[in-house]
């Protein structure tokens, strides 16, 4: 992995792409890149959303074409994912297994290893653990076929045979970040949580250049 600027002025700029990057969390990822002095790419649906966005190279287009995909993995050295969708009650969900499908291929075509994936709590062993409300009535209600494609999702991250993080924070909120987060995998006696989305995109690009969560998805909260 290439350091940054901030850690050697000699050295090229990271570069990362981030996707889902005009989204509240993807917003933050991009900015806190930036000020690290990364190089980053965001592919974005709509450039006017990202328009305020300086200093990043954007990549329009649909994130589900692989050929799209390839245009914004190409010459990256890792990828963040902070794909999301909306409450869909009533209908299926598969934008976020489509698309990672074709990031995953995108990346392999494209030599590119490291990949950092957020999806929440709720997905894969931490189901159950979000406390009454959310376990009982926002979840099967609201989030379930949300859920069922993060889970797809994880899946396609697994098995990708990518350097991969998979992130699931707790229920997120626009608090001012304390700067430091309890990251688990014994879920046992958790049962809900919260955290700021500031320390979310911390945690997140950390990942970037370390291997402690590699190949493991920890759960993230205050």
């Amino acid at each position: 992995m290439t350091k940054s600027t901030n850690d050697n002025p000699h050295a090229a700029q990271t570069k990362i792409l981030v996707l889902g990057a005009t989204g509240p969390t993807g917003r933050l990822i991009v900015s806190q890149a930036l000020a690290r002095g990364y190089e980053v790419t965001a592919l974005v649906r709509s450039p006017e959303k990202a328009a305020d966005m300086k200093g990043v190279r954007l990549v329009v287009g649909d994130a589900r074409d692989e050929k799209t995909m390839r245009q914004a993995v190409t010459g990256q050295d890792a990828v963040i994912s902070a794909l999301g969708t909306p409450a869909s009650p009533f209908k299926q969900v598969t934008l976020l297994s489509t698309a990672t499908r074709a990031l995953v291929n995108a990346m392999k075509t494209e030599q590119v290893s490291r990949l950092t994936a957020i999806t929440g709590l709720g997905a894969g062993d931490s189901a159950g653990h979000g406390g009454f409300l959310f376990d009982k009535v926002i979840f099967p209600l609201l989030l379930r076929n949300v859920y069922a494609d993060k889970n797809r999702q994880e899946a396609v991250v697994r098995e990708s045979g990518l350097d991969w993080t998979i992130i699931r924070p707790t229920v997120l909120n626009k608090k001012a970040g304390r700067g430091n987060v309890r990251a688990l995998t014994d879920l046992s006696g958790l049962h809900g949580g919260t955290i700021a989305r500031e320390d979310v995109a911390k945690f997140v690009l950390d990942q970037v250049r370390s291997d402690t969560w590699r190949h493991r998805s920890p759960l993230i909260t205050w």
